[in-house]
């Protein structure tokens, strides 16, 4: 289904009006998705607006997007959102640009080929039997903390060789009390903002504090130890620059490169499988098809190996739709370089250009019923019938998500563990909404649910 190319003669595209465009701000800030989905609904495909003082422009076809993303992805930088994060994240994988960012993932892929990933199935499967031995039946928990602690330990492992479930606590506050904080810094003039001694400021600095402390402890074992583990972290440390004087990274390029996929590598696999736990405890037919599912592959009650994925359709297909309803990275936003045409107009230099994975994964032209959870959109049939950026949740082109595979198979791997086990029911009471920050959150108290060990 193409989109409607412009056939007036305006010079910029449709969007909303007020007598002071910046204020359009406003709305974003306080729901970002209701926002950009109702621009969508009510301006097409392509949309002017004004994030402050700057002209942005929304996009919602999969053939534009693509455009953005892949086709002409030079002709942009990464957006204020993640320029910002530097903040947290400095120049790491998802935040630096150009020669350093091609650099960086040249340096850090190998961590991430299939024949690594594959190696790290039983480290996935053997952490999740481990927190499934612990659970106890009928016991009420948080899911959200269980996701965040067990995806940080299974990160930690896998790409560092290090136990960091003893800072799981320190870990998982400090990042929900920076991700509630992270508005702040989006706001127009916020570099100015931050040098003033406010308490949200001082409360970011401190979050970032905890997070560094235990990144650079990890840096400083591993340097002690001389050690090369075959990791990402050897690679990294031992990494020289051959275009160069041949000099090592020092800590606090390590420390950014390692930040950016220690919470990369944990936060949005966490956020995916609790957001798959709330959508089965609503779903019967649906988690029953799941169980049946494990039930038949598992029969003989061994735990889920790397050679079952393929039998783990059903199951890849769950994790898929609820990565659709509830995508981890909601948004992406790029900077345009230069003047830019699409669709019909041409966005000047400087304008911010967003697109959203949650507005287009609901666009019913691609999924009917788009609010309705159907893991069959995910046959193979299916998913040849729509165009490639109707759904992507790990971004696209040269910057796609590099940890893409490993996330697919974590997220199989865990949710068979766990679900052969176990069934979950919403505690009553709560209300549970998506919460927009740097990632697509159930809200700062997470979910609250009840276990149900399985009988077979």
């Amino acid at each position: 289904m193409e989109y409607q190319q412009v056939t007036s003669a305006a010079l910029y595209p449709p969007g909303p009006k007020g007598l002071v465009p910046g204020l359009q701000f406003l709305p974003f800030r306080r729901d970002p998705l209701a926002f950009l989905t109702s621009l969508a609904r009510d301006y097409g495909d392509i949309v002017q607006f004004w994030m402050g003082p700057q002209r942005a422009f929304f996009l919602n076809h999969p053939d534009l997007i693509k455009d953005v993303l892949v086709t002409r992805y030079d002709a942009f930088h990464k957006g204020r959102a993640l320029q910002r994060a530097k903040r947290l994240l400095g120049e790491g994988l998802l935040t630096s640009e150009g020669a350093h960012h091609r650099r960086q993932r040249r340096l850090a892929q190998p961590a991430f080929h299939r024949q690594r990933i594959n190696g790290y199935a039983g480290v996935m499967v053997d952490y999740a039997a481990r927190a499934s031995s612990l659970w106890r039946d009928g016991a009420t928990v948080n899911v959200a903390d269980e996701m965040m602690r067990l995806t940080l330990a299974i990160v930690g492992k896998t790409l560092f060789d290090t136990d960091v479930e003893r800072d799981a606590e320190d870990v998982s506050e400090a990042l929900t009390e920076m991700m509630e904080l992270f508005n702040l810094l989006l706001l127009p003039f916020a570099e100015l903002l931050e040098k003033l001694p406010l308490p949200a400021t001082r409360r970011f600095q401190r979050a970032r504090a905890r997070l560094d402390a235990v990144i650079y402890r990890i840096i400083d074992e591993r340097r002690q130890s001389g050690a090369d583990c075959g990791d990402l972290l050897s690679m990294l440390l031992l990494a020289e620059d051959e275009e160069g004087d041949r000099a090592r990274m020092s800590n606090e390029q390590v420390r950014d490169e390692a930040m950016t996929i220690l919470l990369a590598g944990h936060e949005t696999t966490a956020n995916a499988l609790t957001w798959t736990w709330y959508l089965l405890a609503q779903h019967p037919e649906v988690e029953a098809r799941l169980h049946h599912e494990l039930d038949a592959v598992f029969e003989d009650e061994r735990l889920p190996a790397l050679d079952d994925l393929p039998r783990l359709r059903y199951t890849e297909m769950v994790i898929a739709e609820s990565m659709r309803l509830y995508p981890p990275g909601w948004a992406l936003g790029r900077l345009a370089l230069n003047d830019f045409d699409i669709a019909g107009y041409t966005l000047p230099a400087g304008s911010l250009v967003l697109v959203s994975q949650y507005v287009t994964h609901h666009d019913a032209r691609f999924f009917p019923d788009p609010h309705r959870f159907d893991p069959e959109r995910f046959t193979p049939e299916a998913k040849e019938s729509r165009p490639p950026f109707a759904y992507f949740p790990f971004g696209g082109g040269p910057r796609r998500c590099i940890g893409e595979g490993f996330a697919w198979m974590e997220g199989v791997l865990l949710l068979a563990t766990l679900a052969r086990r176990w069934r979950m029911s919403l505690v009553p009471g709560q209300t549970i909404k998506p919460h927009p920050r740097i990632t697509l959150r159930p809200g700062r108290h997470g979910v609250l649910m009840t276990l149900e060990r399985r009988g077979r």
